[in-house]
């Protein structure tokens, strides 16, 4: 994960392998079930802008491989807006067909626009 230009750029399989080798705390799996309570509950004292590292602490939280990845693309999308990001990219695996972004859309609710460039989605609040 990286952040160039105040726009964050992670690997999708990556993070998500690294959420499988996660050790697991009993409040761990409690946010991994309920994902939305963990980011609202769990987000920063301060208002400092998100740091790249810190995105991906929380977003090991609230992405699980017991999900579509439609659904773990719109908790990211609410993680995201919750530490005020703007606009981030995330290299999928594969690219996305329309029915799944079309997904994302009704899974997340609000305005965002979503780009696909081959594997890569872009993402802009």
């Amino acid at each position: 994960m990286k952040k160039e230009n105040d726009c964050f750029s992670f690997n999708y399989s990556r993070l998500l392998s690294a959420s499988c080798k996660k050790k697991w705390r009993f409040v761990d799996a409690i946010y991994g079930v309920l994902p939305i309570f963990g980011v609202v509950t769990r987000k920063t004292a301060h208002n400092k802008l998100a740091t790249a590292e810190y995105f991906k602490e929380l977003a090991l939280q609230i992405i699980s491989t017991q999900v579509s990845d439609e659904m773990n693309i719109a908790r990211l999308l609410v993680l995201a807006e919750q530490q005020n990001i703007k606009q981030f990219t995330i290299q999928l695996p594969y690219s996305l067909s329309e029915q799944q972004i079309s997904l994302i859309y009704s899974e997340y609710r609000k305005a965002v626009t979503l780009r696909q460039e081959s594997d890569f989605l872009h993402v802009n609040f």
